[in-house]
């Protein structure tokens, strides 16, 4: 069975896939050590470790550079989040997915919105199918196999009618053939049993402070659970609290 094989069974078992969030090597490493079965890149992690925005600021070159340092090291599936593709041109966007493809990828993450001069806009909802088409189009004449998960983003963007608009999106790119549905910033428990009922693909969902546990999403039909870049933030955060504390004591002793 290959790695892709490995992570598509990841979803379709019974027990919830929690996806571990990386940012570089060595915490993809920890990962692996504390018994992740799969990981993905945290875009926003990423970015704001190399003094970025998220939001497409870093480029894909150096998107592909770490991404290529943790597949080199990691026997776990690892998954990569590409934003928007790293490009507006669709030609580029596959060649992209290709050339992380061909280094061991297994899966990426594509998202219906994009940042332009600093402004995230969803994409029109039949325009962004026609590039998830051509993408799953291209990818099947190449005899291609990734995990193709699709970000939604009206939850996340705080837009109106997050429900009825993420239910009609999921089902123009259902259609198209793409592998699974994420939806961060969905909470309620209802409303994710809303949609794990009415599609067909894997679910998966992002950890906010109001979610519920791993066993009360996986018994609404939640497949994947993913950290996003929260534990980036809380390492960040503890890391400055350390330097405050060091400062104010004129001492390294906290360190120890």
């Amino acid at each position: 069975m290959t790695k892709t094989q490995q992570f598509r069974e990841l979803h379709v078992s019974k027990e919830i896939l929690h996806i571990g969030n990386v940012w570089d090597l060595n915490n993809a490493l920890i990962f692996e050590k504390q018994g992740y079965k799969a990981i993905g890149t945290s875009s926003f992690a990423i970015a704001k470790s190399l003094g970025y925005e998220d939001g497409e600021e870093m480029s894909f070159e150096e998107l592909y550079k770490i991404v290529k340092q943790i597949i080199s090291k990691v026997n776990v599936p690892l998954s990569v989040d590409i934003e928007a593709g790293y490009s507006r041109d669709i030609n580029k966007i596959i060649e992209n997915i290709i050339s992380l493809y061909d280094i061991g990828v297994v899966g990426i993450n594509i998202e219906d919105s994009v940042v332009e001069n600093g402004i995230r806009e969803i994409v029109d909802k039949d325009r962004f199918a026609q590039i998830l088409k051509e993408i799953v189009d291209s990818l099947k004449e190449k005899n291609i196999d990734i995990f193709i998960n699709v970000r939604t983003d009206n939850f996340i963007m705080g837009l109106e009618n997050p429900l009825e608009n993420t239910l009609e999106r999921i089902k123009l790119y259902e259609d198209i053939g793409v592998d699974g549905i994420f939806v961060p910033c969905i909470v309620n428990i209802e409303d994710i049993k809303t949609i794990t009922q009415n599609i067909n693909l894997p679910l998966n969902v992002m950890t906010m402070p109001d979610l519920d546990s791993f066993d009360v999403l996986e018994n609404a039909g939640v497949k994947r659970v993913s950290q996003g870049p929260f534990i980036y933030n809380k390492l960040i955060e503890n890391f400055e609290n350390k330097l405050e504390t060091i400062t104010k004591d004129n001492s390294f002793q906290s360190l120890f």
